[in-house]
């Protein structure tokens, strides 16, 4: 009986180790999920938000999430902004365009289960039972982390108040919010310079080349400087053209396109925030920009002791992103269902 009873436990035991462990978040047509495999970051979960019409983020953002789960080991979920088929569609109108409009992310009652929320989101409205799951996250201290157009991803009022005051998004939780194209739009590109005194910060690690064809955004006024509080890493130098060599525009002061901070809500937790203002999707095709944005992830989590220099931050199956705009029918940008995107 003894004999009997061990090999059942052993046998247990066995394929108990062998077992894949679950993904936080279950399979459905409406979101993406990636079970980490073996990596520092195994038994972290990171939602991914794609929800803007410009910066081709339903590319970007499965590609990054394909990275942190294979190559470091994070559970990673990614949420999209759908339309009314169910279907990813960044040509849908905001309410700038049309005061009805109301977006539908699924998906959003697992940040509860996230240990870190990557936005990248533009002029989002969300509904009530939505944006619930967004207020209770910016409560919890746990880090949150912005791409690009997310120090401008809610449009109208973000009904949100820390001791009696009301809370902006872009400027008081990240940092900053889209004041104007400090570059010229469309038209040239985005050279990164590294703080030589965060030089040792563990977000650049193994970092020494950051460009990009999107341009530097303005989130302060001229002459002024990043709130208190937040810690510039790296700046964008404008450059003359779209190509990497391309000369430095000398009427363009270089200004902060990455940068950390901490946020306190409305319970008195203090969360880590880092802040990219880079990010469109030709942008991640830049190994640096990967490196950085992988890195920081580990920062946001408090694991920056396990970012190594060495680590792979090289794509996962083929990404060729489209070109960013508006210009849908051109750049060949149309309705798909999440699974087009895994």
């Amino acid at each position: 009986m003894r004999t009997a009873a061990l090999a059942i436990f052993s046998l247990s035991f066995l394929l108990g180790c062998s077992a894949e462990r679950p993904h936080p978040v279950p399979e459905s047509p409406k979101w993406l999920t990636y079970p980490g495999e073996d990596g520092p970051g195994r038994g972290k979960h990171i939602v991914l938000i794609a929800a803007e019409q410009e910066y081709r983020s339903e590319q970007s953002l499965p590609m990054l999430a394909r990275i942190l789960s294979a190559r470091h080991g994070f559970d990673c979920t990614v949420l999209f902004a759908l339309n009314a088929d169910g279907m990813v569609d960044p040509a849908m109108k905001t309410r700038a365009e049309d005061a009805s409009v109301v977006h539908d992310i699924p998906g959003l009652e697992h940040l509860r289960s996230a240990d870190l929320v990557i936005f990248s989101h533009r002029f989002i409205t969300l509904p009530e039972a939505q944006m619930s799951f967004v207020i209770e996250y910016l409560d919890s201290g746990k880090p949150i982390f912005g791409i690009r157009t997310a120090n401008h991803g809610f449009l109208g009022p973000f009904p949100y108040q820390v001791d009696g005051k009301a809370v902006r998004f872009g400027e008081d939780v990240l940092g900053g919010t889209f004041l104007g194209h400090h570059g010229n739009w469309h038209a040239d590109s985005t050279r990164g310079i590294l703080v030589p005194e965060q030089r040792a910060h563990p977000i650049l690690t193994g970092i020494d080349d950051v460009w990009g064809p999107s341009d530097v955004y303005r989130t302060y006024p001229e002459g002024g400087s990043l709130p208190a509080g937040c810690t510039a890493l790296v700046f964008g130098q404008p450059l003359l053209g779209r190509q990497h060599d391309d000369a430095p525009n000398p009427e363009k002061e270089p200004l902060p396109v990455a940068w950390t901070k901490t946020w306190t809500g409305a319970t008195g937790k203090t969360a880590r925030v880092f802040h990219l203002t880079m990010g469109s999707g030709t942008d991640f095709q830049s190994a640096g920009l990967r490196r950085l944005t992988i890195n920081a992830a580990y920062w946001c989590l408090g694991i920056e002791d396990r970012i190594s220099a060495t680590s792979s931050v090289e794509f996962v199956g083929a990404y060729a992103p489209l070109d960013t705009g508006f210009d849908y029918a051109r750049l060949g940008v149309v309705p798909k269902p999440p699974a087009a995107y895994r």
